[in-house]
């Protein structure tokens, strides 16, 4: 029975990695697929933002140079008008000029009053021609400001196709860039992956006869047990053989991973929920779970494995994995936990 059991602990251990290897690549995905599309989401808000800042401004001058070409409209009708009124005045002047004339002609005693009435006419038809003159120029004067008016409004409507134009061609870049991102990141997160599986069957491999060391999730958890002497944050014997296995499959895998990834080993430690008399070395749980993982960060450092790929946390008993406070939850939430993750 003892070797049916540890045949089927080997078997859990066998498939287990593989389902939160994918799970944890899945979660990765998605948070990053958030993450650029809220980025995307925010540069195409501030590109928008900026576009309808110059339609606002471009339409106000549209409606301004309306409003004035209207003005203008209604000017030039009303001088077209008097233009016209004129020329009726000017064409009636003239009819009774010649009316006069042709009573002149056919002359009797009203010679001197039709002279006279001539001259007047005369004087008043120059007027009449003056005022015409006038009219015309200002006719002429407004169709010009009119021509002007509308080479503005063709200058406008071409600066909003162009700020149109410009703002599709940003829009069709930022969903570009993002797509690209995504595939980058996807391939990154795949070989990063690729390479935690090899680091973990490596691992497995070495401390597979250890019963106190297991996979949580994405990553390899001690007991603390294993490596410390209680509330200490020494490395015991044991725990630097248990250590030195560890810092040689790391340094394997170190030699695979491609430069461009920026992988870092992180060391977390946690205890359990007693709190410590505080007259020892250490005060609080606190100090004593970043003790430990800064142990054995600088534990692997002395191995070999590069400072730059290291992080030590310390979580105290805040992050604990059993409930309750039974003697076998708080020796399974005594733990240092390794994870290999980018930084």
């Amino acid at each position: 029975m003892a070797l049916a059991r540890n045949r089927r602990r080997e078997r859990a251990v066998e498939y287990w990695p593989g389902f939160v290897d994918a799970l944890s690549t899945l979660l990765i995905s998605i948070m990053f697929v958030l993450t650029v599309f809220v980025v995307g989401q925010y540069i195409l808000s501030r590109e928008i933002s900026g576009r309808d800042e110059v339609l606002n401004r471009l339409n106000s001058q549209i409606n301004e140079l309306t409003q004035l070409l209207a003005l203008e409209k209604g000017s030039n009708q009303d001088l077209e008008d008097s233009v016209a009124n004129l020329q009726a005045s000017l064409s009636s002047a003239e009819s009774e000029r010649s009316r006069l004339k042709a009573l002149l002609d056919a002359g009797s005693g009203g010679q001197s009053a039709a002279q006279s009435r001539i001259g007047s006419l005369t004087k008043e038809l120059d007027e009449q021609k003056q005022m015409s003159d006038r009219a015309m120029s200002q006719v002429e004067l407004l169709n010009q400001q009119i021509a002007a008016l509308r080479s503005q409004i063709a200058a406008v409507e071409a600066a909003l196709q162009a700020s149109e134009q410009k703002d599709q061609t940003s829009q069709t870049k930022i969903a570009d860039l993002g797509r690209r991102l995504n595939v980058a990141l996807a391939q990154r997160v795949q070989e990063l992956n690729r390479y935690r599986s090899d680091f973990f069957g490596r691992l497995r491999e070495i401390l597979s006869d250890r019963e106190n060391i297991r996979i949580v999730g994405d990553r390899f958890v001690f007991q603390s047990e294993v490596l410390f002497p209680s509330g200490s944050a020494d490395l015991n014997p044991d725990g630097q053989g248990e250590m030195a296995k560890l810092a040689t499959a790391l340094l394997d895998v170190a030699k695979e991973i491609p430069p461009e990834i920026n992988w870092v080993l992180r060391v977390d430690g946690h205890t359990d929920n007693v709190p410590l008399a505080g007259t020892g070395r250490y005060g609080d749980n606190w100090q004593l779970s970043s003790a430990r993982a800064i142990s054995v960060v600088k534990f692997l450092i002395s191995r070999g494995v590069p400072a730059d790929r290291l992080v030590a946390a310390g979580f105290g008993e805040f992050q604990p994995i059993a409930p309750g406070d039974t003697q076998e939850a708080r020796a399974t939430n005594r733990r240092i936990e390794l994870k290999l993750t980018e930084k």
